[in-house]
């Protein structure tokens, strides 16, 4: 154990980088580090023992058999090496989540070469490794899963890319730090919490109330519209996408307002509460707009929409 940790500090004080690094990343020669492993140790250890025989008991075969056994152990160093020395790293764009799931971050390992590289794996810290197999001039991509435990940007931080291929004698690894974040939402309140009764005001596309609206006409679909309101029989028709308008939409706002929240809910308690009623709003089609004390998002509807109003939440402070 006191081996492995020795290893682990040695490598990161050679290996420090001045911070993230954008891709693409090359693991050139020089950042790529090698030791032998346990089983690489007793390996030297028994090929040791075996010349100490041949030579006392002067064994013809013996020698045969331990320089045969030392050119494999030098030949896997190479093939260690090899495994890891100009690998290239990207990063891939990870998808938004909520705090409590797991991010996941997809990095892209492109291998130039001609030969396969084999049972690489990337480790960030703290977390089990994630093994992919590289084809020969190809590329392979890989996904890290990191806890997201709060909102806001989470880091991938620092990753172990490393290798034991082909016979596990020898640990290859370079630290690398790529320039990747994942945005991380609030988590949503948990429950039903009613919506705020819409305000008066002139935003056209608020629904009012279930069945309460008289149908107005129908115009050309825009983009961020609710599918709630397409003439889906016009379409089936044959017709072009068109949206139901209603005479009784325009009859308020929606506005998710902080300042309007109960006084002794917190900070993250507040914003969870804001992140429920966006989704809530998005899942039953209404336009709504979102107050903080930092920024004002008008009414809309839309993934867009929603996904301005959850990265507001998220990156709140």
């Amino acid at each position: 154990m006191g081996l492995l940790a020795l290893r682990s500090r040695w490598s990161e004080w050679r290996s420090r980088r001045p911070g993230p690094e954008a891709g693409p990343v090359i693991l050139t020669q020089q950042r790529v580090y090698i030791l032998p492993t346990r089983a690489g140790l007793l390996f030297s250890a028994t090929v040791l023992v075996m010349l100490f025989g041949c030579v006392n008991y002067n064994l013809g075969l013996g020698y045969v058999l331990t320089f045969l056994m030392s050119g494999v152990g030098i030949v896997s160093i190479l093939h260690t090496f090899r495994n890891l020395a100009q690998l290239q790293l990207n990063p891939g764009r990870p998808e938004p989540v909520f705090a409590g799931d797991a991010a996941v971050f997809p990095v892209l390992l492109s291998n130039p070469g001609g030969v396969a590289r084999l049972s690489v794996g990337l480790m960030p810290a703290g977390q089990e490794p994630v093994y992919a197999d590289v084809p020969a001039q190809g590329t392979a991509v890989v996904h890290v899963r990191l806890p997201a435990e709060r909102r806001g940007r989470l880091p991938l931080g620092r990753l172990r890319v490393f290798t034991t291929f082909p016979l596990g004698l020898f640990h290859a690894w370079s630290n690398v730090e790529l320039d990747l974040s994942c945005l991380v939402y609030p988590h949503p309140e948990i429950g039903r919490i009613s919506l705020p009764p819409p305000r008066a005001g002139a935003t056209e596309g608020l629904e009012t109330g279930q069945g309460q609206d008289d149908f107005a006409g129908l115009r050309r679909y825009q983009r961020g519209d609710s599918l709630r309101h397409v003439a889906w029989k016009a379409v089936a028709r044959g017709q072009p996408v068109m949206t139901k308008q209603f005479s009784g939409l325009a009859a308020g706002e929606l506005w998710l307002d902080w300042d309007e929240l109960p006084p002794d809910l917190r900070k993250e308690a507040r914003l969870s509460r804001l992140t429920r009623w966006v989704l809530d709003a998005a899942r039953a089609g209404h336009a709504c707009g979102l107050r903080l004390p930092s920024a004002v998002i008008p009414p809309g509807t839309g993934p867009s929409h929603q996904e301005k109003c959850l990265t507001a939440l998220a990156l709140f402070r």
